[in-house]
């Protein structure tokens, strides 16, 4: 019998991409890991995993594997949560996914707030981007996941159920100056990563210009410390800004450019109940 604590590894490596980032997923050191995936591979007399420079990657043996894994471990933690749903609210656990800025205003409240009505329930946090939140959400590894959308993004696949938490307003982030995307066709720009920038390009193309990224970063204490030193301006979201705020910026609210913020479910409801208590104590704290 295949040992489903190896399975989740190989679900992990096979969602992430590497034995760093599955580690990293899972609390693990590397070298356990590796272990795991070596064990996993005596077990089924199958090379799972090929090794390509520093990295590796599966196998034809290896994604097929990791395609039964990623079900078997879904399956467990459904198994899980309708236990927590039989045995009620006095006692279980409720784990959510979500991004920093929400994790650091919102759900700190939403927590404790869901502490004081259901003691017996222990709630977990996963600090992940939005993607990866929806992944871990597939997987069966968290019962929810916070993400946000714009009018552009692409629709969520059928299987993904919303609840719309709040709406989350851009900001122009500037210490003097224009206070419009326009008046900053000329300045030095700060955006995060290419995926995470994908907003604020397409804000400034609307405005009749690409703009001229010269700092990247995802951390949005230091995009405002940046900017702070005058080394440049950048969009930033509202929920950011009720976190952390340097008091020598100029924060402008952009016109169309709110961000909406859901509670991500996966499966047919109804939801467990811990998961119920959460969404509502989330919506109530918003």
């Amino acid at each position: 019998m295949l040992d489903t604590s190896r399975l989740r590894v190989l679900a992990a490596v096979a969602r992430t991409g590497s034995v760093t980032a599955a580690a990293r997923e899972l609390h693990y050191t590397q070298p356990a890991v590796s272990h795991h995936l070596a064990r996993l591979e005596a077990e089924t007399g199958a090379q799972l995993v090929q090794r390509i420079g520093r990295g590796i990657r599966l196998t034809p043996a290896g994604q097929l594997l990791a395609d039964r894994a990623i079900e078997i471990v879904g399956r467990i933690e459904a198994a899980s949560a309708e236990l927590t749903a039989h045995v009620g609210l006095s006692a279980g656990s409720v784990r959510l996914a979500g991004f920093t800025s929400v994790l650091s205003t919102l759900v700190p409240t939403a927590a404790a707030r869901l502490r004081l009505e259901h003691p017996g329930l222990r709630v977990s946090l996963t600090d992940t981007h939005p993607p990866e939140a929806l992944g871990l959400l597939r997987a069966g590894l968290v019962d929810a996941a916070l993400i946000f959308r714009y009018d552009q993004s692409v629709p969520e696949p059928d299987d993904i159920r919303l609840v719309h938490i709040l709406d989350d307003p851009t900001y122009l982030l500037t210490r003097d100056g224009p206070t419009d995307l326009a008046g900053h066709r000329d300045s030095t720009w700060i955006a995060g990563c290419e995926r995470c920038r994908t907003h604020l390009v397409d804000m400034c193309e609307r405005a009749g210009f690409e703009p001229e990224i010269s700092y990247v970063t995802d951390d949005m204490v230091l995009m405002q410390a940046l900017v702070g030193a005058g080394l440049g301006v950048t969009t930033i979201p509202g929920l950011a800004l009720r976190s952390h705020r340097l008091d020598n910026l100029v924060a402008t609210e952009l016109p169309n450019a709110t961000r909406r913020i859901y509670a991500a479910t996966y499966g047919q409801p109804p939801d467990p109940p811990a998961t119920t208590a959460l969404l509502a104590t989330l919506a109530a704290s918003a």
